[in-house]
């Protein structure tokens, strides 16, 4: 064996496909560790905007909900929460879906998935924001 193959971190069949890496995998990684901090402070200002409108009447809840800090706020919780899961259903895909064909339909179904929700929570939140 050569020292080329010996210092090599690829398995066998690696080398033969010249399959490296997709490149991806540290910056998915990371973007959950960072959206999980995040999710962490966003997730109890949020609970506790909720918790303080309970027993209120429905035009305080929407003046509440509509007014900046607090929609700004519950924007960032959901868009990060929505990234957030979108990372994760593609990693659960990425390794558990075995045909190429179709771990490539379910990434695209989970993106058009997530950016569909996405938008749905942006509307409501500037919907309460200025109505």
């Amino acid at each position: 064996m050569n020292d080329k193959s010996s210092s090599s971190m690829r398995t066998p069949m690696g080398q033969v496909r010249h399959l490296g890496s997709a490149k991806t995998g540290t910056k998915n990684a990371w973007h959950m560790r960072v959206t999980s901090i995040a999710l962490l402070p966003l997730s109890i200002i949020f609970v506790a905007i909720i918790l303080s409108l309970i027993g209120k009447d429905f035009n305080t809840v929407r003046a509440t909900l509509g007014s900046p800090l607090p929609a700004i706020l519950t924007l960032l919780f959901l868009l990060a929460g929505i990234y957030h899961m979108m990372l994760g259903m593609k990693e659960i895909i990425e390794d558990y879906v075995h045909g190429e064909l179709a771990k490539t339909w379910l990434v695209m179904l989970n993106m058009f998935f997530a950016a569909a929700i996405g938008l749905a929570c942006i509307y409501a939140v500037l919907r309460l924001s200025f109505v």
